[in-house]
């Protein structure tokens, strides 16, 4: 076992020599870690944002790092060539997810080790940075519940601290304030816009249906961030 991890972290650029062996096995090599890379990112993508040439490049992006680390080698000629003639290439492609660019700066590093033959480090990186994503996918790590929102509604009469609407978001909201109210010249009847903070979420529909059980309430709306309940 310990032979076969000093053969993975052999590192041909340290002598400056290429085989075409090395040279194989280190594409190879980014082309199977940028595919496990490009398969959880599959597996894990959540959103409208899928692209499946976005997904491809991953794997495309790999290889090429890799091939440019082979082809540098430890020629600073050659290396500031290249930059030279990159420079000179513009992408204009903007990636509107923070996560997508995260999956793009792997592929990068992936590439690093595999092209510089640093197989061990980009076998284990590729392993990790892959259980950290699935581990954050399965887990909805940072995802947030929205409870402040919008409470609008239609009601005949003015509203009494004694009023069944009150009793209703003193049970269901931590909070509540009063933002609007606008005569609706119809029968006495006024629009009511409220700023709330729900106490917990999954109740909402339970809160909504006891309002609309209110007589003279109507037209009641739910606004929480992005999340939009009506009834």
């Amino acid at each position: 076992m310990e032979k076969l991890w000093q053969v993975l972290e052999e590192t041909p650029l340290q002598t400056g020599t290429f085989t075409i062996q090395g040279v194989f096995i280190s594409l190879l090599l980014a082309f199977v870690l940028g595919q496990a890379l490009a398969w959880v990112y599959y597996l894990t993508h959540s959103g409208l944002s899928y692209s499946k040439s976005f997904v491809q490049s991953l794997i495309i992006l790999t290889v090429m790092v890799a091939m440019v680390i082979t082809v540098i080698g430890n020629n600073i000629i050659t290396a500031f060539g290249l930059m030279g003639a990159l420079a000179l290439v513009r992408f204009r492609n903007v990636l509107k997810d923070s996560r997508d660019l995260a999956f793009v700066f792997s592929t990068l590093v992936i590439g690093l080790a595999a092209g510089s033959h640093r197989y061990a480090t980009a076998i284990l990186g590729t392993v990790i940075v892959c259980a950290i994503i699935v581990y954050l996918f399965l887990t909805d790590f940072g995802a947030h519940e929205p409870r402040n929102g919008f409470l609008r509604f239609s009601l005949k009469g003015p509203i009494q601290p004694d009023h069944p609407v009150m009793g209703i978001l003193n049970r269901f909201c931590t909070s509540f304030t009063l933002l609007s109210r606008q005569e609706a010249g119809i029968a006495g009847t006024a629009e009511y816009a409220y700023q709330v903070l729900v106490r917990n979420t999954s109740r909402n529909e339970q809160m909504l249906a006891e309002l609309e059980q209110v007589n003279g309430l109507d037209s009641i709306n739910l606004t929480l961030q992005e999340k939009i309940l009506e009834v």
